[in-house]
């Protein structure tokens, strides 16, 4: 095989727009090769739409807006989003995205994960019983390759790695 056979290749962006159900947000696209040594994924959310404030422990994040607009806040300060911004998100970071009237499209690239590693944050003691019941159970929405959250109900791919997620999986 040739080099650029062996790469994997994104393609015309407006292609892959294309193919996209026009309501579907979370990643559009991602790398699969095996072997790989990165991972990238092209991110869409939806107008107003938000990935909450978390801090990625492992690995620096580089995300590059290819469409839309939005506004990333960070523990240094807000930056507004627009095509052909680009930040550096160093791990540790605490770090939280929403996107404009219009929506946000965007690319993240990061060096690829080992594993599943699954953490458990510090939780500070309630002070009163909470009421009403059980907790809804949330495991169809965490992702199995990064233990990410997903912002919303019916997402169908992880936002931090775009993995599928296990509910995705079922359909």
């Amino acid at each position: 095989m040739t080099p650029s056979s062996e790469a994997g290749v994104l393609g015309h962006l407006d292609g892959l727009l294309r193919e996209a159900p026009a309501g579907q947000s979370g990643a559009l696209w991602r790398l699969v090769q095996e072997g790989r040594q990165l991972d990238a994924n092209v991110i869409r959310l939806l107008p107003e739409a938000r990935v909450a404030e978390h801090v990625e422990p492992d690995v620096d994040v580089l995300l590059h807006v290819l469409g839309g607009s939005g506004r990333l806040e960070t523990d240094s300060g807000c930056q507004e989003l627009v095509p052909g911004c680009t930040a550096w998100l160093p791990h540790g970071a605490r770090r939280s995205l929403r996107a404009g009237a219009d929506g946000l499209l965007y690319l993240t690239v990061h060096r690829r994960r080992s594993g599943l590693a699954i953490r458990s944050a510090a939780v500070e003691p309630a002070a009163v019983e909470p009421e009403g019941g059980e907790s809804a159970c949330l495991l169809n929405l965490v992702c199995v390759e990064c233990g990410h959250l997903a912002p919303q109900a019916g997402a169908r791919f992880c936002g931090q790695c775009g993995e599928q997620l296990p509910t995705a999986a079922q359909d």
